[in-house]
């Protein structure tokens, strides 16, 4: 992905975990690798991490730690009331932007046309 992407990505990657936590609870690595099989192959583990943290401090996520067959116990993610009130202003803040962004993408192309 270009810096642009990358960029973008910022603002909204809060959102998109969310929304993966929406589906189902989850660790760190398995929202990591369910991003990367979706193409979002830049993203570092450790952004992912240093998220959840935000948003556990912020009181979005329920944390239960799971054992794990492999080491520490796993720290499981599940969206809770005040994070499921947080993705649905996401999506309404998305909604409005995306609406925009598309207006501004019709307006250029509509006056490249007439040039």
């Amino acid at each position: 992905m270009g810096s642009q992407m990358t960029e973008m990505l910022k603002g909204t990657l809060e959102g998109i975990v969310l929304a993966i936590l929406a589906g189902r609870p989850a660790y760190g690595y398995e929202i990591t690798a369910w991003l990367r099989d979706r193409g979002f192959s830049d993203i570092a583990e450790g952004t992912i991490y240093a998220l959840l943290v935000r948003v556990e401090q912020r009181g979005f996520v329920d944390v239960e730690k799971v054992p794990s067959a492999k080491g520490p116990p796993r720290k499981v993610y599940s969206l809770n009331a005040k994070g499921r009130e947080q993705l649905a202003e996401f999506w309404r803040t998305w909604s409005v932007l995306a609406e925009r962004i598309e207006q501004l993408h019709h307006n250029d192309n509509q006056h490249d046309e007439g040039a």
